[in-house]
């Protein structure tokens, strides 16, 4: 009887849905404002390129330092949705104290700070994301999409904000953004208690001896990473083969326009997950080997639609294997691990990058292709075990 009462109604599901992508869509809007502008801003204030570079460095080495623990604490809380609320407006109060200094080191230190609660706020997001996606049955793609057409529309709309207004305003906007962000945060309904393991407080170790979990981890680390070249080179690569920025822009548009694609039509796709994350890796491979030929606009163009499979379809397929692979109880952790895996690679792919590019230019770009490939095949060797695992929370219902 209980049983009954406790099967989640079509309402409920849909105000959970519709009040998850109102966050994604904040969270992800925030993002696309301060990405491309918040270096700008520091240029405006008189922050030089030496300082630029440190500070903008900060939430990458959060990502694998504090995050983690973060993430943690929440989940043993059971306060993962308070969580994301206090990092939120910790966020949105940050920037904002950010926002009215000009010292490099002062600007240095309140964006550390505020770094350490921001940087969490995704996986905590993903994690509350995927236990809503078990509990109410719904799809992971459909929510997530609203993230990345928010991206689009924050950076266009600062983009265009920053026509008529001084750069040395552009943290106002971020700010606001922020600030719309910890709002919407408020909306955020319960979810019921996660079902649990036996030994549930050996759980988030046992992920980290778990191969097929790190499998997983390491594979989305490396398929993401060899976006790295695109994402540090490729405007600076366009503008050297004479195109103009909004030729630029619109190759950018196109990247996130696919991935948006994706993400809506991934409850279709039929694939196990891990299969899915397989092809996105040897997409991956293909896409780099072509982007590195310099091609001309119009492949150049068809190449960039292949982002909604490079990073979409990699988003999709790792977040199918982290809902049948890691319990309920311990998702926010997993999210951490996941994270802190991510930034370590990110950051060393980084490193690597800008050397390979100083002296090979567009070569780069085979170096990426060999990283997604190493992903591919991390994921094809660890794929059966992945195929047969029974998600865990649904093992031990009773």
């Amino acid at each position: 009887m209980s049983g009954e009462s406790q099967i989640p109604t079509a309402s409920a599901a849909s105000r959970f849905a519709s009040r998850l992508a109102l966050v994604y869509g904040t969270g992800f809007g925030l993002v696309g404002t301060h990405l491309p502008f918040f270096p700008v801003w520091l240029k405006a204030v008189g922050v030089d390129a030496g300082w630029i570079g440190i500070i903008t460095a900060v939430p990458a080495v959060t990502r694998f330092t504090v995050l983690p623990f973060v993430t943690a604490f929440a989940e043993r809380r059971h306060a993962l949705r308070g969580a994301i609320m206090v990092t939120a407006f910790a966020t949105a109060t940050g920037l904002a104290l950010v926002g009215t200094q000009h010292l490099p080191l002062l600007i240095l230190l309140g964006y550390a700070a505020t770094c350490c609660l921001w940087t969490p706020m995704v996986p905590l997001i993903d994690a509350y994301a995927l236990r809503g996606v078990s509990q109410y049955g719904l799809k992971y793609g459909p929510l997530r999409l609203w993230g990345s057409a928010a991206f689009v529309a924050g950076a266009l709309a600062c983009g265009q904000l920053l026509d008529v207004i001084s750069a040395k305003h552009l943290i106002w906007i971020i700010v606001a953004m922020a600030a719309l962000g910890a709002l919407t945060s408020l909306t955020l309904q319960p979810l019921g208690p996660a079902r649990t393991i036996a030994a549930a407080h050996h759980g988030a170790g046992r992920l980290l001896r778990d191969g097929g979990f790190l499998a997983i981890i390491l594979t989305s680390a490396l398929i993401q990473s060899s976006h790295q070249a695109y994402y540090i080179f490729a405007s600076i690569g366009w503008q050297q083969e004479g195109f103009g920025g909004l030729t630029i822009a619109g190759l950018w548009t196109l990247g996130v326009l696919a991935e948006i694609v994706v993400f809506a039509l991934s409850p279709r796709f039929t694939l196990p997950p891990a299969i899915l994350v397989v092809i996105a890796a040897l997409c991956a491979v293909a896409r780099w080997v072509i982007t590195a030929q310099a091609p001309p606009i119009a492949i150049l163009a068809v190449v960039q639609l292949m982002h909604g499979l490079t990073f979409g379809l990699t988003q999709v397929g790792t977040m199918g294997l982290m809902v049948h692979h890691v319990p309920q109880h311990i998702m926010a952790r997993g999210q951490g691990f996941l994270a802190a895996c991510s930034g370590i690679v990110a950051g060393s792919v980084s490193i690597l990058t800008g050397a390979v590019y100083a002296r090979y230019g567009q070569g780069v770009y085979y170096v990426m292709a060999a990283i997604a490939a190493t992903g591919a095949l991390v994921m094809w060797s660890a794929r059966k075990r992945l195929d047969a695992h029974q998600p865990q929370s649904e093992a031990s219902g009773g």
